[in-house]
């Protein structure tokens, strides 16, 4: 049976691989650069751990609610954004140089993925960087990630975390805009149970009963989607509203 949302592949995904690039990186960061007794340290962990936990979590999520999906992807995000101030205040505090976006070094980092399929011995090849492992993507950017050299890592690991945000931006108005256009899963839910009972009446349209139909918007005339009211006196009770939301909000009963 075809499940009704997808969910899970996580781990082909490029923020996901980021993600665990930026984990790793941190984990041994702070065990070469910072006190263990320091709190900052288990600050700067566990942000890094819950981006890319939470990646993780929400694609699973997703199975059953994309609103969850939403919310777990959004704090991903302002995981990463957590961390990135610690790199910040790491490099500020010691007087370390922060590196320019432009910089020669800042752009070498974020060239990886380009120069990698540059140099494939085949250029006929589709290996990109989300079919490596972990290791062979750790290995493209081991000349920053495994430096002695505190503000090289520390620099380097900041040019991925700007690449994850950039990621889970796009992930993130993808995610938005298919709840916007099909609904949560309730709402599929209950059209897909409404599709399957108007095919197993076909045979008999003259049984087909009014919910069955899915109406018009009278408003706008675009077609209406079956949703569920999260809050108020009609909470948990379904009702028609317009596709063209939230150009157009009219609703009607079901």
């Amino acid at each position: 049976m075809t499940k009704l949302r997808k969910s899970g592949g996580y781990r082909q995904l490029a923020s996901f691989q980021t993600a665990t690039l930026i984990y790793d990186a941190t984990y041994w960061f702070c065990e070469k650069f910072l006190d263990p007794r320091s709190r900052t340290v288990d600050q700067m962990i566990q942000a890094a751990r819950s981006g890319r936990q939470n990646i993780a979590e929400g694609s699973r999520a997703a199975a059953t609610s994309s609103q969850t999906e939403l919310r777990l992807v959004n704090v991903a995000r302002s995981s990463q954004e957590e961390l990135l101030l610690d790199y910040e205040d790491y490099l500020r505090h010691r007087r370390l140089p922060l590196w320019e976006p432009d910089s020669p070094e800042a752009s070498a980092v974020r060239s990886v993925p380009r120069r990698f399929r540059q140099d494939s011995p085949d250029p006929s090849d589709s290996t990109n960087m989300t079919d490596l492992t972990d290791r062979q993507r750790w290995e493209l950017y081991s000349r920053w990630l495994d430096s002695d050299n505190a503000a090289i890592r520390a620099n380097a690991v900041i040019c991925l975390i700007h690449q994850a945000n950039f990621l889970l931006d796009q992930q993130i108005a993808a995610l938005e805009q298919q709840f916007i256009k099909e609904g949560g899963y309730s709402e599929q839910l209950a059209t897909a149970r409404l599709a399957k009972r108007r095919e197993d009446r076909s045979v008999q349209p003259d049984r087909t009963s009014q919910s069955d139909v899915v109406p018009n918007c009278s408003r706008c005339g675009k077609l209406m989607a079956l949703r569920t009211a999260k809050q108020g006196k009609n909470a948990g009770q379904s009702f028609w509203g317009c596709t063209g939301y939230p150009d157009c909000k009219e609703t009607a009963g079901v």
